[in-house]
C-alpha cells in the first residue's frame, strides 16, 4: 500500500504545480479585431479589459457589450483548452471531475 501513497502524494504535488502555473498564466481573448481584449489567467480569473477608443460609443452600447461577451468567451474558452491539456497530460488523459 506505500507506494501506492507515494504515487498519490506526487500526483498531488503536480496538480498543485500545475494549478500555480495556470494561477500565473496570462491567457487573451479579443473582439472586433482587438478592439475589446480580455486577460484571463489560466484558472479562468478575469485579469483585464482593454477597450479602443473608437469602440466606445454611446450610441451603441449594444456592440460594445457584445464584443465584451464574446473576447471574454474566447479568453475562457482558450484558457479551459490550456487547463485541459496540462491536467490531461498528467492524468494520461482521463477525465476527472473537478478538475478542467
Amino acid at each position: 500500500m506505500q507506494p501506492n501513497m507515494r504515487a498519490m502524494q506526487q500526483m498531488q504535488n503536480r496538480m498543485a504545480k500545475i494549478q500555480e502555473e495556470l494561477g500565473e498564466m496570462i491567457i487573451t481573448g479579443n473582439a472586433g479585431g482587438d478592439a475589446v481584449v480580455v486577460e484571463v489567467t489560466g484558472l479562468k480569473e478575469l485579469k483585464s479589459i482593454k477597450l479602443s477608443p473608437e469602440v466606445v460609443d454611446p450610441e451603441d452600447v449594444e456592440t460594445l457589450e457584445d464584443l465584451l461577451v464574446v473576447a471574454v468567451k474566447q479568453a475562457m474558452e482558450k484558457a479551459e483548452e490550456v487547463a485541459g491539456q496540462k491536467f490531461g497530460a498528467l492524468t494520461g488523459g482521463m477525465k476527472i471531475p473537478g478538475l478542467f
